[in-house]
């Protein structure tokens, strides 16, 4: 454990996860983690600060959280998962006395209100709506596809439903014809329609303190939902300048004056950036693990930096190291989803495992035998761990994980 700084912030941490608490731990703030009651007794034996809470429960008594961490003497709320987003806000406002960060986390939270404050400010994006019922998807779905002059007997361009308020991999949908729909409960209404953008996909991991971008990485899609690489291609690092422009308009529009946000965005083949949607925690497929893989600093350290109001500009000055020139090589990861319906064991295949780029996975052996139809884009069933020199052939490398069965 490192020696807390008691001039700087005492921060609360919502939603557990062990390598957040491993990073916390090693920084020199005071925490607390603000997780649901199964955790308790892991951190009671490991002398982790906690306080018990719900979070799927809004209720009257959530007020109550905001309140116990004020006179607990906590700073600042830092949410870990999208389902704590909301919850830091609602906290943040309480703390900073400050009822703008409850709206705020709103438009964090409902990927419909998101988009169309992006529009009001300017920000480019697709064509959607709201979906209450199914009949509204396949009215959407074809009026898209008038407006794109399609004719009779031509493939329909796709349609995009995701989920207000739920990560991708739970709630994204990709419908191309009216029996896609199948696959989408009647619970998952009301839903997101939005148009299918055609472009080049990829992330951004921004860190923000006092309205500025302090550190702003690039992570490039290789496949969406399979795989991802850090810092980017120089084809897709040329767009730095325009990519900075479009964090700085999101600053602005949302308001945004400290925090984490990892938006994601197309650039077309034209140049043109297309706003996809944002998000103000920590991204999924290990992202941040991946960072202080290329970069060497710990990425959740950071996030706490920029809530903490009582960092220092000369911390963040020494904190960060150069954009894109700092890093060491490039760290990538696959998230492996089983080939067959039916699988006996786990298996690595040799070119994989021999591969030079190759660090580590983290794939269990499998409990049964027969393998569950994936709901939206699905979890995968674990990632793949790799690092080297030269990012055209680690892009490579990522792209042929996909022909591989890795559960045979």
């Amino acid at each position: 454990m490192s020696e807390k700084n008691p001039d700087k912030g005492y921060v609360a941490i919502l939603g557990w996860s062990l390598n957040a608490i491993n990073a916390i731990e090693r920084f020199d703030r005071r925490y607390v983690i603000v997780a649901p009651l199964w955790a308790q007794e892991y951190a009671l034996a490991n002398n982790i600060p906690f306080i018990p809470w719900d979070f799927t429960r809004l209720n009257d008594r959530s007020f109550e959280i905001g309140q116990r961490l004020k006179e607990e003497g906590v700073d600042v709320a830092i949410p870990l998962f999208e389902e704590t987003v909301e919850w830091a806000g609602a906290i943040n406002a309480v703390l900073f006395d400050n009822p703008r960060l409850m709206g705020q986390s709103m438009l964090f939270r409902d990927k419909s209100l998101m988009k169309r404050r992006a529009q009001l400010g300017g920000i480019r994006v697709g064509i959607f709506e709201e979906a209450n019922e199914r009949a509204d998807v396949l009215q959407f779905l074809k009026r898209v596809n008038q407006a794109l002059l399609k004719l009779d007997g031509d493939p329909n361009d796709p349609i995009h439903l995701k989920a207000f308020d739920k990560a991708g991999c739970e709630g994204h949908w990709v419908i191309r014809n009216p029996d896609d729909l199948d696959k989408v409960s009647d619970d998952e209404f009301p839903l997101l329609m939005e148009s299918h953008l055609d472009g080049w996909e990829f992330a951004v991991e921004a860190w923000i303190k006092n309205g500025k971008i302090q550190f702003l990485n690039i992570s490039e899609y290789v496949t969406l939902g399979y795989s991802v690489f850090v810092p980017a291609t120089p084809e897709l690092e040329k767009y730095r300048p325009q990519i900075t422009e479009q964090i700085e308009k999101l600053i602005k529009v949302f308001d945004i004056d400290f925090g984490f946000i990892h938006p994601e965005y197309f650039v077309t083949s034209d140049g043109q950036m297309y706003f996809g949607e944002v998000a103000y925690r920590p991204p999924g497929f290990q992202a941040f693990e991946l960072i202080e893989r290329a970069y060497g600093f710990n990425a959740y350290q950071a996030t706490v930096l920029m809530f903490d109001p009582k960092t220092t500009q000369e911390e963040l000055d020494n904190f960060f190291p150069e954009e894109v020139s700092g890093a060491k090589g490039h760290a990538g990861c696959f998230g492996v989803y089983p080939r067959r319906r039916v699988i006996n064991k786990l298996e690595i295949p040799p070119e994989t495992e021999n591969h030079e780029y190759f660090e580590f996975h983290e794939l269990q052996s499998p409990l049964e035998n027969k393998v569950p139809k994936r709901s939206a884009f699905g979890t995968h069933w674990g990632l793949l761990h790799f690092f080297g020199d030269d990012p055209y052939k680690m892009r490579d490398l990522l792209k042929a994980q996909e022909d591989l069965d890795f559960y045979v």
